[in-house]
């Protein structure tokens, strides 16, 4: 039995993470912490656990982390996470971390779009980025992995193998997002009150989000290419899901048939990847580790749509799979019908 630590218990992604390694055989959770940590136990932060996980919520220190876990899930905030996840890995320990800590490939490129000076940067561009379907050879033999972002997830899966096959050009890429609140995470923000968010649909960080830098990074690491790549993410009042439209011009020759068909081919074996004939919603993957993608042409331009749970696949549902591939378990375990 793996012994599974939940490093910053309180947010959404922890929350799902438990809840999908609760329906987990062959993993047991045995500590989870908080800096608020008051003695309360797990079901009293969260009510739905009652009865069925009665552990307390610890401040422990990663040195404590890691003598009970063989590994850690890190749901820290970006910055706080690397120097806790540093300390896990010297003690032997696994971790995937669901921060965009570890994400991108140089230091550089961290520093200037998220403002702080990385603690643990000569790990940065030798951390597997957690998409089981595009990296799985190195996932396996990890110790760390880095889990991950929902919209990036949601760009990066239909967009990999058709950069790879040469199939559509890489100037320009327009990726326009919509997401559930819950993409902003479980801290009161004013942008995110129900009274702002309700009966409205706004964009947000145009041209300055996060997460635009992570899809091109991703994409060149998986395919040698480089993307000029527009990210727009849009705020829907949902509570989750992501909805992708992805707008890219074909090579001479190339049909949204060919594409539909590369992307069939690609992600034949791929239990989470389903390419689809339909226009996907987000209902058709709410609470499931699914990503439904699909094309259509529009005059010279190619449209592609993706969509996924954004707590499932854009994150806990994500490290799960990781997970399964670092144990070589069956990767659908826990994930099905979730």
């Amino acid at each position: 039995m793996i012994k599974a630590g939940i490093v910053g218990c309180s947010g959404y992604t922890a929350i799902e993470t438990i809840n999908l390694l609760l329906r987990h055989p062959q993993v047991e959770i045995v500590a989870a912490t908080s800096r608020q940590a008051d003695g309360s136990r797990l079901s009293e932060m969260h009510p739905q656990f009652t009865g069925r996980l009665d552990i307390e919520v610890e401040n422990l220190s990663p040195e404590e982390i890691a003598e009970r876990c063989d590994i850690a899930f890190c749901c820290l905030p970006h910055a706080a996470s690397a120097p806790v996840v540093a300390s896990i890995l010297e003690q032997g320990k696994r971790v995937i971390d669901l921060s965009a800590d570890y994400r991108l490939s140089t230091r550089e490129l961290y520093e200037q779009w998220y403002g702080v000076t990385h603690p643990d940067a000569q790990r940065l561009g030798h951390t597997p980025y957690g998409l089981p379907e595009l990296f799985a050879d190195q996932i396996r033999a990890a110790k760390l992995v880095a889990n991950p972002g929902c919209y990036p997830t949601s760009a990066i899966l239909p967009l990999a193998p058709l950069f790879q096959q040469e199939l559509i050009a890489t100037d320009p890429v327009i990726v326009d997002s919509k997401s559930g609140v819950s993409g902003a995470g479980r801290t009161p923000k004013l942008g995110t009150l129900y009274s702002e968010v309700n009966e409205s649909f706004s964009a947000y960080g145009v041209g300055t989000h996060r997460h635009q830098p992570e899809i091109v990074d991703i994409l060149h690491r998986f395919t040698g290419k480089s993307a000029n790549l527009i990210f727009t993410p849009h705020l829907v009042p949902m509570d989750r899901g992501i909805l992708s439209t992805i707008y890219v011009r074909p090579q001479p020759g190339v049909t949204a048939t060919h594409l539909q068909e590369c992307l069939q081919e690609f992600y034949d074996r791929a239990p989470f990847v389903r390419v689809v004939n339909h226009l996907p919603a987000t209902k058709h993957v709410t609470r499931t580790n699914f990503c439904d993608m699909t094309v259509r042409s529009h005059g010279d331009w190619i449209v592609l749509i993706s969509v996924l749970d954004n707590l499932i696949k854009g994150a806990s549902g994500a490290a799960v799979q990781c997970l399964n591939v670092m144990y070589d378990f069956d990767p659908t375990i826990a994930l099905l019908d979730s």
